[in-house]
């Protein structure tokens, strides 16, 4: 009891000579204090932990695989709630998906900041599917779906390549099968489902 005391009156004391040795905040180089605005504004982006907008989305994890399985994939698409969402269900040994996945990285340049994309990487391996998104980044996360497991889950697994266009209120409004011919093609998909334009 005596010991703790002892701690807590020399903790005071260090604390007492640090306030004195630093000055009044008003010295040259020392920031001005924060305002009760810019300290809420402080508090809300340090226990925000997603990223508000689609661009952010995108390219947090951009180009790699940054989680695994169903559970994984639904709490991804649970974190982009409010915002259209592509999901691309891919994988390196699928030639139609080698061959799109250049028209995905376009749409995420060019529809990015308004829409959200995720793949899924379709019973691939790690390291063959970390390769092939080293190969051709596509501008968009993955999630790891070794199993088919997870695409199954969203109504995927049926071919591939599958697209899904998701709206902000999370229900699946467009299921593409198969791979696209041209980027255009997905533009338009994207336009019509997600954007509301025909």
């Amino acid at each position: 009891m005596v010991k703790n005391a002892a701690r807590l009156i020399l903790a005071a004391a260090a604390l007492a000579w640090a306030l004195v040795a630093c000055g009044d905040g008003e010295t040259a180089g020392a920031p001005a204090p924060m305002t009760g605005a810019q300290a809420s504004e402080a508090a809300t982006a340090t226990t925000t932990s997603e990223p508000a907008s689609a661009l952010e989305r995108n390219a947090a994890g951009a180009n790699r695989l940054v989680g695994e399985g169903a559970g994984d994939l639904k709490a991804r698409l649970a974190s982009l709630r409010g915002h259209p969402v592509v999901v691309n269900q891919w994988a390196s040994w699928c030639g139609p998906c080698r061959f799109e996945f250049p028209f995905f990285a376009a749409a995420v340049r060019r529809h990015g900041a308004t829409v959200a994309f995720v793949g899924v990487d379709y019973m691939d391996t790690r390291d063959a599917a970390q390769g092939f998104l080293e190969e051709q980044p596509p501008g968009f996360p993955s999630i790891y779906d070794g199993e088919g497991r997870a695409a199954r889950a969203i109504g995927g697994g049926r071919a591939m390549p599958t697209t899904l266009f998701i709206g902000p209120d999370g229900r699946i409004r467009h299921a593409k099968l198969g791979g696209y011919a041209k980027a255009s093609e997905l533009d338009a998909d994207i336009r019509r489902h997600l954007l509301g334009a025909s």
